[in-house]
C-alpha cells in the first residue's frame, strides 16, 4: 500500500481536489459541509451519521450518503471530524463498519473537536502502528461558533506536519481561517487557551449584567454602551441578545466548557504554570455542571449568577 506521501502526491504540480469524507455534522458540521460543497474544492464529499434524515441538508447540496463509517473511509482521502471529543472518534474508528476497517490506502484525519493535546498525540501514535503509517493527523479545532460556520468564519487552530497542513489547508479555508500553530497538538493547546478567554469573558458578562439589572440599568443599553468600548468584542456581540431576552437554548452546551477547562488545567500542570483564575474558571463550571444547568447554552451562566444567592451553599463551596 502506498506511502501518505505516494497518495496524496506531496510537492510541486500535487493534486489539490480531493475526495472529502465528514463525520458529525451538527449546528457546526452541517454548514460547514454546505460550505465546502459550495466551495468546488473537493473532488467529491461523502458523509455518514446516526440518521440520513438529519444529514439531509447535506444530501441536498450534493454530498453523497455512506451507510457506514468503513464505507465511508473507503470513499475518502480525507475525513473532516467535528465530534464532541475523541471517545466518540474512536467508536467509529472500531470494528467491521468502522473508519479502520475500510481503509484501502492512505488516509488523511482531520480531528475538529475540543481534545486533549495528549489524547491528539496518543491517537496519533497508535493509529501510526497500526496502520503502518498510513493514517496521518491533524488537530484542527474551531472557534466561533454555529454562526462562524455558517459565516464561512471559524477561526481554525491546526497542530501537526507541515505535509498534512497543506493537503488540508484547502479544504479548511471553505470554513474559514487555518493557522498552522506548530507540531500535533498544538492546536488543541491553542483552543484551551482561547477557551479560558471564552470562560472569562463569560463570567465577567454574566456578573456584570445581574449586577447592572439589580441597580436597575437597562441591559440592551448597558450591552450597547459596553460593546463600544474595551469591553466589546466578537464574542459580547454574539451573545448580546441571548443576555438580555434570558435565552439559554442550547448552541454551544455549558457542560462543554467543564472538559475544555480540564484540557486546560493539565496543560497548565505539564508546564508548570500557576494559573490562578483558571483553577477558579474551572471550579465554576464544574459547580454549574453539578447544578444542572450543564446542558444549557453557554449563556445560562447568567443564571447561574443570578441564582448563586438562593442555590443551597453560598456559590463559594466548589
Amino acid at each position: 500500500m502506498a506511502t501518505f506521501e505516494e497518495t496524496f502526491g506531496i510537492g510541486p504540480g500535487a493534486a489539490d481536489r480531493r475526495r472529502v469524507g465528514m463525520i458529525g455534522l451538527g449546528s457546526m458540521g452541517m454548514p460547514m459541509a454546505r460550505n465546502l460543497l459550495a466551495s468546488g474544492v473537493a473532488a467529491r464529499v461523502s458523509v455518514h451519521g446516526r440518521s440520513r434524515d438529519r444529514i439531509g441538508p447535506a444530501l441536498d447540496a450534493g454530498a453523497e450518503w455512506c451507510d457506514s463509517p468503513r464505507e465511508l473511509a473507503a470513499a475518502s482521502d480525507v475525513i473532516i471530524t467535528v465530534l464532541p471529543d475523541l471517545p466518540q472518534l474512536r467508536e467509529l474508528l472500531e470494528g467491521e463498519e468502522g473508519l479502520l476497517a475500510g481503509l484501502s490506502q492512505s488516509l488523511l484525519l482531520v480531528i475538529c473537536s475540543t481534545s486533549s493535546p495528549a489524547g491528539i498525540r496518543e491517537l496519533a501514535a497508535e493509529l501510526e502502528s497500526r496502520t503502518d503509517g498510513r493514517v496521518r493527523l491533524l488537530d484542527a479545532p474551531l472557534s466561533g461558533g454555529a454562526d462562524g460556520a455558517e459565516a464561512g468564519t471559524l477561526s481554525i487552530m491546526v497542530g501537526g506536519d507541515e505535509a498534512a497542513f497543506a493537503v488540508a489547508r484547502p479544504l479548511l479555508e471553505t470554513f474559514g481561517t487555518p493557522v498552522l500553530l506548530g507540531p500535533l497538538g498544538a492546536g488543541e493547546v491553542a483552543k484551551a487557551c482561547n477557551q479560558m478567554v471564552v470562560a472569562s469573558t463569560m463570567v465577567a458578562l454574566a456578573e456584570a449584567t445581574v449586577i447592572a439589572e439589580r441597580a436597575g440599568l437597562d441591559l440592551a443599553r448597558l450591552l450597547d454602551c459596553l460593546g463600544g468600548g474595551y469591553a466589546g468584542g466578537r464574542f459580547l456581540a454574539s451573545r448580546r441578545q441571548r443576555l438580555i431576552d434570558k435565552d439559554y437554548t442550547p448552541s454551544g452546551l455549558a457542560r462543554y466548557m467543564i472538559k475544555d477547562l480540564g484540557f486546560a488545567t493539565d496543560e497548565a500542570a505539564r508546564g508548570g504554570v500557576v494559573a490562578p483564575q483558571l483553577t477558579t474558571l474551572a471550579a465554576l463550571y464544574e459547580d454549574l455542571g453539578r447544578r444542572g444547568f450543564g446542558d444549557e447554552d453557554l449563556t445560562v451562566t447568567q443564571r447561574y449568577i443570578a441564582e448563586l444567592d438562593r442555590l443551597p451553599g453560598d456559590g463559594r463551596e466548589r
